[in-house]
C-alpha cells in the first residue's frame, strides 16, 4: 500500500519524505490555508501560488499531489481544474486534481451529475483526477466508469457518521472497528456499510470485479488501527496525517527491548565502532 501524508505543512512534508516512505501528498483550500497561516505566525511570508509551488518542487516528479477545486458547477470546476493545472504542472509534472463526485448538496438538484461530467472531461483532456467526498461503493463505481485516475472513500467520516446517527459519543480520532458495531441488539449500518473500513473493502471487491484501473485512495484516516485494516482490505493508498503517521511506528515492546539493547551491551561490543 502507497502512503500518502495528508498535510500541506512543508515542514511537515519534508519530515516525513525523509522517512522514505511517502509516495505522494494530499491537499485541500483548509489544509493550505493553515499551512500558509502558520508560517506567517513565524514571519515567513509569501502569496498562496508560491507557497503551491514551494510544495510541488519540493514533493518531485512521480510524487503525485493533489489540489483541489473550490467551484460546484461542471463550468466552474472545469475551467478552475484547468487554471490549477496549467498553472502548476509544468513546475514538476505531479498535480492532480481533486474533483468531489457529486457537487451537489440537495437530493434532487440540478447539479448531481456535474463532478462525473468534470471527470470525464478531465480524462480525456489527459488530467490526472482524485475523486473526493467518496461516502459509499457505488459514488466510487460512477467515478471509476468515468475515467478517475484515484477515488477516495472517506473512511473516517463514515464511523463518525455512524455514530452521529446513533447518538454514540466519542472522539474524532477514536478506533472504530472495521467489522461494525451492534447497538440495541442491531448492527449499525449506512446501506449495508459497517464502517468506514468496510467501505473501502466493498469498493475494492468491486473494482477487482470489473478490473478497474482506478486506485482506492482511503482517505480520513483516524488512527493506526485503522491503517493496517486499510491496508488488509486492499487500499491501494491510504492518505495519513502527521500525527497517525508517528503513531504507526510506535510500539511500547520495541521501546522496552531497544532500551534492553543499550543496557546489555559490553564496553568490549561498544569498541568496535571505534574509529
Amino acid at each position: 500500500m502507497k502512503i500518502f501524508i495528508d498535510t500541506a505543512n512543508i515542514d511537515e512534508i519534508k519530515e516525513a519524505f525523509s522517512w522514505g516512505i511517502v509516495d505522494g501528498v494530499t491537499t485541500n483550500p483548509s489544509l493550505i490555508k493553515k499551512a500558509v497561516n502558520y508560517y506567517k505566525e513565524k514571519g515567513k511570508t509569501f502569496t498562496m501560488e508560491e507557497y503551491i509551488k514551494e510544495l510541488l518542487t519540493f514533493v518531485g516528479k512521480g510524487k503525485p499531489v493533489s489540489l483541489e477545486v473550490i467551484g460546484n458547477t461542471e463550468d466552474a470546476m472545469y475551467k478552475e481544474a484547468h487554471i490549477l493545472f496549467d498553472k502548476f504542472n509544468n513546475i514538476a509534472s505531479n498535480v492532480v486534481i481533486k474533483i468531489p463526485v457529486n457537487p451537489e448538496t440537495e437530493r434532487g438538484g440540478a447539479r448531481l451529475f456535474d463532478g462525473l461530467k468534470v471527470i470525464r472531461r478531465l480524462h480525456e483532456d489527459g488530467i490526472p483526477v482524485n475523486v473526493t467526498l467518496i461516502m459509499n461503493p457505488l459514488q466510487a463505481l460512477l467515478a471509476a466508469k468515468a475515467g478517475a485516475d484515484y477515488v477516495s472513500p472517506f473512511a473516517g467520516r463514515i464511523d463518525n457518521y455512524l455514530r452521529t446517527n446513533a447518538k454514540i459519543g466519542f472522539e474524532k480520532h477514536d478506533y472504530y472497528p472495521a467489522e461494525g458495531v451492534e447497538w440495541g441488539e442491531k448492527l449499525l449500518s449506512d446501506d449495508g456499510i459497517v464502517s468506514g473500513v468496510d467501505l473501502v473493502a466493498s469498493i475494492r471487491d468491486i473494482f477487482d470485479n470489473y478490473e478497474f484501473e482506478t486506485k482506492i485512495l482511503a482517505a480520513s484516516v483516524r488512527n493506526a488501527r485503522q491503517v493496517r485494516e486499510l491496508a488488509e482490505v486492499g487500499a491501494d493508498i491510504a492518505t495519513i496525517p502527521f500525527t497517525v503517521l508517528k503513531e504507526m511506528i510506535w510500539h511500547y515492546k520495541t521501546s522496552e527491548g531497544m532500551k534492553k539493547f543499550a543496557a546489555d551491551t559490553v564496553e568490549e561490543y561498544r569498541t568496535l565502532f571505534n574509529k
